[in-house]
């Protein structure tokens, strides 16, 4: 049915999804999928046999998604598959923050030889006194399949939470808390919120989010918390923050020598989705969703075409079709089947952007130069036929 290759390690329980018609491959050239999760494709070379690309993961920035929608490569992620991991890192990161626990640990750690350290505790510990969480206010920008799980945990831990996404999707509105505060604007949540919280992606809109000018908007000795992007964070600005007082801590996934040397600032080597069940739910579902869109032409998930779900093919033939978002493109596809006197039993067709995918099911037989014919048509990126 189809030969892929990993770019990195992929998880066992995701791989023996393929089976025994599936090959995998190491040369590019022989493979009509790759599966990758941090290697940085912007410099490698797709051939033309590439029809799918899967990252076991969320973001996609380590992909060419502008070159693979020209060469009509449908590039998936795996939003949610990671979710929890990252909601308990979230949970380790807000504990951590409002509890000097790091530097009670450290304290035990540079007095383990000494024979009174259970009574020296009792006079140390007030210098990593913090405080409780209940009643806090937290503010959750990014109401995705992670940011739910974020805001529903912040209202079981008593804190009051408000979220922002204008995006959210029906089924995450669906899944979260009733005791959900929404607020229209992020800037309520700078001004309103004790702890910050951002689970959004990388885009024009988001990227140096939190600067000087959101953070002189929220309230003095506020916490911010980082598990989504490091670009979301103007480190410039964090740091002058920190340094001054305004921001008490930032809790950040994302290391680098500037932050990571500057006060208050709690940071981990991208943690987030570091658990084998996360790289394992990654992992089954880009197989899944690989193997639907070699076998069915089905696309689920995709960053760069839109959701077509035909189901599977159960009789006749299927022929899918990744185009521009022109018009007249729907007219010609049937007219040439038309001509053909091929009955066409289901169409569909969504766009998103200025790409498009067109899945067409037809009961009798057709020739290849109808195909041919199509494959002709200005703006039709890739055909294939199943």
């Amino acid at each position: 049915m189809g030969k892929y290759m990993c770019l990195n390690p992929i998880s066992k329980e995701g791989l023996e999804l393929f089976d025994k018609e599936y090959e995998q491959v190491d040369d590019v050239t022989k493979a009509d999928a790759i599966l990758v999760r941090s290697a940085d494709m912007h410099q490698m070379d797709l051939p033309d046999n590439i029809k799918v690309i899967a990252r076991a993961g969320a973001g996609v920035n380590n992909i060419p998604i502008d070159k693979c929608s020209e060469k009509g490569i449908v590039v998936f992620n795996t939003p949610g598959a990671n979710a929890n991991g990252v909601k308990e890192m979230f949970i380790a990161g807000l504990m951590l923050a409002a509890r000097d626990i790091a530097g009670g640990i450290n304290w035990v750690r540079e007095n383990k030889d000494n024979p009174n350290i259970l009574k020296d505790a009792e006079k140390a510990k007030k210098q990593f006194a913090g405080h409780e969480v209940k009643g806090k206010k937290l503010g959750v920008i990014g109401l995705g399949a992670i940011g739910v799980l974020v805001a529903n945990i912040g209202i079981r831990l008593g804190m009051e939470v408000y979220g922002y996404d204008p995006y959210i999707s029906l089924d995450h509105a669906w899944n979260i808390s009733r005791h959900i505060i929404h607020v229209k604007t992020r800037e309520e949540i700078y001004r309103e919120c004790d702890y910050i919280t951002v689970h959004v992606p990388a885009t024009e809109d988001t990227i140096s989010m939190i600067s000087k000018s959101s953070i002189d908007q929220m309230k003095d000795g506020v916490v911010v918390l980082n598990y989504a992007r490091d670009t979301l964070v103007n480190e410039k600005d964090m740091i002058e923050a920190l340094n001054s007082g305004k921001v008490a801590k930032y809790v950040t996934d994302f290391p680098t020598p500037e932050i990571v040397n500057t006060k208050n600032v709690i940071a981990t080597p991208h943690l987030g989705a570091s658990t084998e069940e996360s790289e394992d739910n990654c992992a089954t579902m880009a197989v899944k969703q690989v193997r639907d869109y070699l076998e069915n032409g089905n696309i689920k998930n995709s960053v760069n075409f839109p959701t077509v779900d035909a189901g599977p093919l159960l009789k006749g033939s299927r022929v899918t079709i990744i185009h521009k978002n022109v018009p007249q493109m729907l007219n010609r596809f049937t007219s040439i089947f038309g001509d053909e006197n091929v009955n066409i039993s289901n169409l569909l067709n969504k766009s998103k952007g200025n790409n498009a995918y067109t899945i067409i099911d037809v009961e009798d037989k057709y020739s290849s130069s109808a195909i041919d014919k199509i494959r002709e048509i200005d703006g039709v990126l890739k055909v294939r036929t199943l």
